[in-house]
């Protein structure tokens, strides 16, 4: 019986192997579309991941409200005005920072590419203000910020890879050949070259913050400090990540990337932040 069961246990093990070398092998050799037809509509895969990103989002958010006493009813209502707000945030900072310099009208087409996440994150930040505006209830924002934190990072592990299939947002060239293969490296058929795969990089590091978030969102009551968590986190990997990009967006004529340098302010903000709590706390208990 022992050597069934553990020939079977090596069985599946095999199998799981064999499976996951099989996808590495396919994404080695994958150059994947930008987009599909339903009938004569167009759809791009960027769009439908983003899509996505949000509904899964939005259904996390329900869940966690729970937790603290938000009706899902105010989450619905807390996402048609917060993803908005960050559409239009992530818009506006792309086109601030991006080197070309946009007329007014190319700011609104969003068809032509061209969002970033910490535009996205201010503008949903002033949505959350927004909302507690409307209830009349500033007590809301850090409980809001802590249930939307996890959200935030499922959606920008799920959203990196829509950068996969519009082969964006990598890194370095890689002229090891021992290195060129996925998801060490990403082939871009633009450059007929291999990349580092820094859109993976960022998807792993948030997915295993969400797991964190999670941990500290369920085993903490006290506020914000899952949102500082979550400036801790992400501020960590992107600043590490960042400078191994090669499209990064850049402060005026400068070599600062300025999303490098957020992500320190948010980490140092974060630290302060988490520090604080744990004071408030000890202090609380005497």
């Amino acid at each position: 019986m022992f050597i069934v069961f553990f020939n079977k246990k090596r069985t599946i093990k095999y199998l799981l192997f064999v499976k996951i070398s099989y996808i590495i092998q396919v994404m080695n050799y994958y150059i994947p579309p930008d987009s599909f037809y339903i009938g004569s509509i167009e759809i791009k895969f960027y769009g439908l991941i983003m899509s996505l990103s949000m509904l899964f989002g939005v259904l996390l958010a329900c869940k966690l409200a729970k937790r603290r006493g938000v009706k899902s009813d105010d989450i619905m209502l807390l996402a048609l005005i917060v993803l908005p707000c960050a559409i239009v945030g992530a818009r506006l900072y792309y086109c601030f920072f991006y080197e070309y310099n946009y007329s007014f009208l190319e700011i609104f087409n969003i068809k032509q590419g061209g969002l970033a996440i910490y535009g996205g994150v201010i503008g949903g930040i002033i949505g959350i203000i927004i909302f507690a505006l409307i209830k009349k209830d500033f007590r809301l924002i850090l409980t809001l910020c802590d249930i939307c934190a996890p959200c935030l990072i499922l959606g920008q592990a799920l959203g990196r890879w829509g950068n996969f299939f519009n082969q964006e947002a990598y890194g370095n060239l890689v002229t090891d050949p021992n290195l060129q293969w996925f998801p060490i490296s990403v082939f871009i058929e633009s450059e007929q070259s291999w990349y580092q795969a820094t859109f993976f990089y960022e998807s792993l590091w948030n997915a295993i913050g969400v797991v964190i978030l999670l941990f500290v969102y369920y085993k903490t009551k006290m506020v914000g400090t899952t949102t500082a968590s979550y400036m801790i986190w992400y501020g960590l990997g992107r600043t590490w990540i960042e400078g191994l990009r090669s499209d990064s967006l850049y402060i005026g004529t400068s070599n600062i990337r300025v999303s490098q340098l957020l992500s320190m302010v948010l980490v140092v903000a974060g630290i302060v932040w988490l520090v604080f709590n744990i004071y408030r706390r000890k202090k609380s208990n005497g």
